[in-house]
């Protein structure tokens, strides 16, 4: 595999970046400039005129009334991850959330919250009390350098469901129509000095409960060489606290460092940077050192996903939630014997064989994680995954650890099975192929416009009219999860993206 290092052309400029946040603004009456909320959030780049400062104040303002229309009174937990544009995209939440009387939970010094913190956080705050909280993280996922994110978490700590991003999303476009500068706003200096904005320290209180949903003991106890890379992700400030507070000796952080131009990524497969930990081209850094370590992991910037190296390599994430579930199930005596398995619609079927060969039910949903959220919530799901590798599940006992991705519980998990069963994921793996057969598993991402979006979201068994797949015979044709009957078509395209995968497992 061949390794693209960033060159120095390549490098984003940062002021310019910035500059172009605050200075350009978005055109109401062309699509690419319109707030559109994808699986969970809204995404787009500062030059491009798809992610500026009044983006943001209308999401915020949109966020301030939906919250209000609900009757949501409690704190607002609001993370960032380490993308340049999340710094100027938080301080204009702040200065909005504020100005509306919204309590704001900030992290000390502005330190980046990963994705699971904050959904963690929201679900601790909501046991026992009517005043609920909500949450919002800043952040593009593993997208490049240049871009930023936001997305909205309600009471129930996980991905807003798509009835409510779309009303968020409406009303941001008409905010925007109509002059941002209706919205009432408090200057941020002022607004991070008001009795209704608080610090608070995020990083502890989840690093002390994750004893609650990995055998830390276990870990501890393993002797094992870890390495854990960042990849310059808002991650970074929880390793040394884990391994100090569990004893974790022969655990290393590698590369401890933030980047905003994440200049020390490895080029992706097409020449662009993604802080994918999924790609073996983006992991390329941690794959040069993997016989290091028994066991290794990178995140993407707002950990919501995984990526799992052993001595054989970078392991596909199909390959690692079927281990997941495979042990999870087995070593989990405080679930429920009910407890289902959930995946996407177009992870391995890999999946499917494992859950048949545990005895567990399974649950296919459409592309996001958003679908998982109340079966996790109510312990009915001990696991949700999806096919680019994002999981969680339950805490030891059975009750809701998060309803959101999390990528370092899944990190930690790798380190626990390899310590109390003596063989990394990719060796359990293996015994899984050798009994169910290989899976074989392809993703396409292929960048849409808006009216490609929406006539894939018009898709009918019809318009399919191939009668095979790898040679096999097409036995069924569908638009709707069976897990739960949602569209399969009009769910998981993004602002930019339609994606196309498939898997099947093969003897």
């Amino acid at each position: 595999m061949e390794n693209f290092l960033m060159e120095k052309q390549d490098v984003v400029n940062i002021p310019a970046l910035i500059s172009d946040y605050y200075t350009l603004k978005p055109d109401p009456e062309n699509p690419t400039n319109k707030v559109a909320f994808g699986t969970s959030g809204h995404r787009g780049c500062s030059s491009k005129n798809s992610f500026n400062e009044e983006h943001i104040l209308a999401i915020a303002q949109a966020v301030v009334e939906h919250r209000t229309a609900e009757g949501v009174k409690g704190p607002l937990y609001i993370g960032a991850d380490t993308h340049a544009l999340s710094e100027p995209a938080l301080r204009s939440c702040v200065e909005v959330l504020a100005a509306a009387g919204v309590e704001v939970i900030l992290q000390d010094k502005f330190a980046p919250v990963p994705t699971p913190v904050v959904s963690r956080q929201i679900l601790e705050h909501n046991r026992g009390t009517d005043k609920k909280a909500d949450g919002m993280v800043i952040t593009p996922s593993h997208n490049p350098p240049t871009d930023g994110g936001i997305k909205y978490d309600p009471t129930n700590g996980g991905p807003a469901s798509a009835e409510t991003t779309t009303k968020i999303q409406n009303r941001a476009n008409e905010l925007i129509k109509e002059g941002v500068g209706k919205i009432k706003r408090v200057p941020f200096e002022k607004a991070v000095k008001m009795d209704n904005v608080h610090f608070f320290d995020y990083v502890m209180p989840y690093v002390k409960a994750l004893k609650t949903v990995v055998d830390m003991d276990a870990i501890a106890k393993s002797g094992l060489h870890v390495g854990a890379d960042p990849m310059g992700g808002s991650g970074l400030y929880y390793w040394v606290p884990i391994a100090e507070v569990y004893g974790i000796k022969g655990l290393e952080v590698v590369n401890p460092n933030v980047d905003y131009t994440f200049s020390f990524m490895p080029k992706d497969h097409d020449g662009k940077v993604r802080m994918d930990c999924s790609s073996p081209f983006a992991m390329a850094n941690l794959l040069k050192i993997k016989d290091k370590y028994d066991i290794a992991f990178g995140n993407d910037t707002d950990y919501d996903r995984h990526g799992i190296v052993t001595p054989a390599g970078l392991m596909n994430p199909n390959h690692y939630l079927a281990v997941a579930i495979q042990y999870l199930f087995q070593n989990r005596p405080g679930w429920s014997k009910d407890a289902m398995v959930g995946k996407t619609l177009v992870s391995s079927s890999l999946i499917d064989h494992v859950a048949k060969g545990i005895g567990r039910k399974l649950c296919e949903v459409p592309v996001g994680f958003k679908w998982f959220v109340d079966g996790l919530l109510d312990g009915s799901m001990g696991f949700g995954g999806e096919e680019s590798a994002g999981a969680s599940f339950l805490c030891q006992d059975g009750s809701v650890w998060t309803t959101d991705k999390d990528g370092i519980i899944m990190d930690l998990l790798a380190i626990e099975i390899t310590a109390k069963t003596g063989k990394n994921p990719a060796q359990h793996h293996k015994e899984l192929t050798d009994k169910y057969g290989v899976s074989y598993y392809a993703r396409i991402d292929t960048p849409a416009s808006p009216a490609e979006k929406a006539a894939l979201g018009k898709l009918s068994p019809e318009n399919l009219k191939a009668d095979t797949l790898a040679g096999d015979k097409i036995t069924a044709k569908f638009t709707k999860a069976p897990g739960n009957g949602a569209s399969i078509v009009s769910s998981g395209l993004g602002t930019s993206a339609a994606r196309t995968c498939s898997s099947f497992a093969s003897r």
